[in-house]
Formats: structure tokens, sequence, C-alpha cells
């Protein structure tokens, strides 16, 4: 039922853009998976160089045990990825939101990757942050269950302003664009079907 929407679109000959999909997702299946891998399909058909991160399929200690006082060594994966988001230029996040926040194990990964030093520098008693990353733009792909009314209206959209203001924008990284698909639970084969097809778009005009 998940499977990503099949496209017959042939790849464009060229230099397109540097783009790095995360998939947030905990779950090694679910409908995260597929939008991404359906977003990945339309970028790629446009000539975009596209590589994928699946947190789920990644070795680490989500938790920041020491805050940032202490260092705490990296993981092989937590490098590679670290790697990956400075040759990025446009970084796609999917995920689900649960509890109106980030799932545990997206946090996880912030938390421990986007560490001074590689995202932001504090300078000064002022303790401005310099963005290190600037110059990257984002977009959010996100699944609920809450009606997209609710969540905006009468929840203030808390995971939203988590990642554009809190997180990206802190580190220089510009939000394009977010994605909801709401709601998913419930939700027939065709409406998802219709879902997966707006992602390959949204691949094609990244």
């Amino acid at each position: 039922m998940n499977e990503p929407a099949k496209s017959g679109a042939t790849p464009v000959v060229g230099t397109g853009k540097r783009i790095l999909v995360i998939d947030g997702s905990p779950q090694g299946q679910g409908f995260c998976r597929a939008l991404g891998e359906t977003y990945v399909i339309g970028a790629r058909s446009q000539g975009h160089v596209v590589r994928q991160l699946r947190l789920a399929d990644l070795r680490f200690d989500p938790v920041l045990r020491g805050g940032y006082e202490h260092d705490q060594r990296l993981e092989v994966d937590l490098l590679d990825a670290q790697r990956q988001i400075h040759w990025a230029e446009h970084l796609v996040f999917v995920y689900p939101v649960w509890w109106g926040g980030l799932p545990a194990l997206l946090k996880g990964f912030i938390d421990r990757v986007f560490l001074p030093g590689f995202a932001f520098r504090l300078r000064g008693q002022t303790r401005i942050a310099e963005q290190l990353l600037s110059g990257r733009s984002a977009e959010l792909l996100v699944t609920l269950d809450t009606p997209s009314w609710h969540f905006r209206w009468l929840q203030g959209a808390p995971a939203h302003r988590q990642m554009i203001r809190s997180t990206l924008r802190f580190c220089g990284i510009r939000t394009r664009r977010v994605h909801e698909f709401t709601p998913i639970r419930g939700s027939s084969e065709e409406r998802r079907q219709d879902w997966l097809r707006r992602a390959e778009q949204l691949g094609a005009k990244a």
C-alpha cells in the first residue's frame, strides 16, 4: 500500500542541485519512506544529484548525554551525515509529527549532528550565533494524523516552528516550503497514491 508511485520520466542530462533527503521516521517501511523515495524519483528526473539518509538505518546514540558542555564522540554514521549535509545545497526532511513535535529519532539526530563548530558558532559575550550552514535551503515533507487546520490554528504548529525557526534558521538554512500530508490515519489507497504523485512533482520542482 505504501509503495512509491511508478514514474516513466526520463532523467534530464545536465548539472542540477545537490539534494540530500533525510528520512527522519523510525518506521523503516512506513509512508514517510515512500514519500521520500518518490521525491527522489522526481528530483532525479530533472537532473538533480540526490542522496538519501534514512535515520532508521543509522547506528548512533540519539541522546546528547553531556549536553554541549562535554564532547561526545560522533559515530561513523554521524560523521558521514555531517559530510553529506556539507555536500548538499538543498535539504529535504521527511518525518511524521507525533504529539505536536518531532519524533525522538529525528530530534536526537539534530542534537548529535547540528553541533557548535559544525552548524553554528557562538561569538563573544553577546553569544550571537554565527551561522555555519548558510547558503543552503530546506524543504519539509510532514505527515500528521491531526487535520492541518487544527494543527496550525489550535496547536500553533509547534513542530514547524521548531524546525524552521529554532533549528534551521538558527544555522543559516532557509526553509523554502512545508508540505503537509494529513490525515494519514484512515486515508484511502487512492488518497495515498495522490500524495505520492504530489511528492514526485515536488521533487521535480526542487
